[in-house]
């Protein structure tokens, strides 16, 4: 290959590296990608595409997810990606669960949603909702892609459209400004970001561990079509004790107590739901989460059976047949939901650290390259 020149190379073709490409195309910057493999293949597309914005994190999590879904409504048409899904509903099955709700909806991340009693819930969804139904949560502020078509059409799109260069199945062995070695041969570039995601040891490895990172491996499913069209995605009420913008609220830990109590096997296999209905009318199910240095490929079926109960429950319906199923793996950290190092001159290191890349990417992106490399960007904070 021949010396080629950017403003920006990014190691990585998920979708923080995407995000990161858009950010620096959008600016006018000459930006290539490197990506070891033909196409984007771990988490970014193994993953429901849903732009969470309701239940992150308090304060800075929260207005990333914010930007990052503005900047997903603004390119998805662009680049032609179907908008699957606006808007969150989430049970609540307890006066335990209405309790959080009512608490979140008395903070400012309460904005523009609302509480459903149970039969508004019933009347709006369609009849879904199990017996013990109480209300639901609803929150107008979500998107949701189908990832998995999603990512391979951002990633045409950036070079059709934006003129980012893609090298695929290239392996980026060294990141020093001016110049990148890789295995197909020396590219320079003014500054890099290296998006690994759960490759914790080609580059900058030493800098890596200070950040004592894990690995989450998670389990998911689609779904046949059950007959009926979602009004919008759905979770239930283990969300409540898990997104940290309802789970830090005081009035969680009676929930979670309770709900540890009657679903043990849940958290045992870190079981929340979420169920996301494609153009296909297919439902994306999910999901698990067991962690570990290095997660065993091996998802048990224990996991599985809990998050289709927790679909019947939350429904009142039972699952479909499921037509597939496969497991992915993200970094995490106990610390922190996104890393952000610069480990050499010219070098950012971004890896997301909580499973939220889609939710919030564009806008770490924007952050990162208003750092590194002084653009103008949108408002993240």
């Amino acid at each position: 290959m021949t010396t080629q020149a950017f403003d920006l190379a990014v190691v990585g073709g998920g979708v923080i590296g995407l995000a990161h490409a858009y950010v620096a195309a959008r600016a006018g910057r000459r930006v290539a990608v490197i990506e070891r493999d033909a196409h984007a293949n771990g988490a970014s597309i193994r993953n429901f595409g849903f732009v969470t914005v309701t239940g992150q994190a308090r304060g800075d999590g929260w207005r990333l997810a914010r930007r990052t879904r503005d900047v997903w409504a603004d390119v998805a048409p662009k680049a032609r990606i179907p908008l699957e899904h606006r808007g969150l509903w989430l049970t609540a099955r307890s006066n335990e669960a209405v309790a959080v709700v009512e608490a979140f909806l008395a903070t400012e991340m309460g904005d523009g949603c609302r509480f459903a009693d149970a039969a508004t819930f019933r009347r709006e969804s369609g009849g879904l909702g199990g017996a013990d139904l109480k209300g639901a949560l609803f929150s107008p502020h979500e998107v949701r892609v189908e990832s998995r078509a999603a990512i391979p059409r951002l990633a045409a799109w950036l070079a059709e459209a934006m003129g980012v260069t893609f090298f695929n199945e290239t392996v980026v062995f060294e990141a020093a400004p001016p110049a990148l070695g890789t295995s197909r041969g020396r590219i320079e570039a003014g500054a890099v970001v290296v998006c690994p995601g759960d490759d914790f040891v080609t580059l900058y490895p030493d800098r890596i561990a200070a950040y004592a990172l894990r690995k989450c491996r998670l389990s998911m499913l689609k779904l046949a079509d059950p007959g009926f069209r979602l009004p919008a995605a759905l979770m239930s009420d283990l969300g409540l004790v898990r997104y940290q913008g309802y789970a830090e609220l005081p009035e969680a830990r009676a929930l979670e107590a309770r709900l540890r109590a009657e679903h043990p096997d849940c958290f045992a296999n870190g079981v929340h739901l979420i169920v996301a209905q494609g153009a296909d009318g297919g439902l994306i199910v999910g999901d698990s989460h067991h962690y570990d240095h290095l997660p065993a490929p091996f998802a048990p079926a224990e996991a599985e059976r809990c998050i289709l109960e927790e679909y019947a429950r939350a429904t009142g319906r039972a699952a479909p047949p499921a037509l597939e199923r496969w497991t992915g793996v993200y970094a995490v950290a106990d610390d922190r939901s996104y890393l952000i190092d610069a480990p050499a001159d010219g070098v950012r290191l971004v890896i997301v650290t909580s499973g939220t890349g889609a939710s919030t990417g564009f806008a770490i992106a924007e952050r990162v390259l208003g750092d590194l490399m002084g653009l103008e960007v949108g408002t993240t904070a």
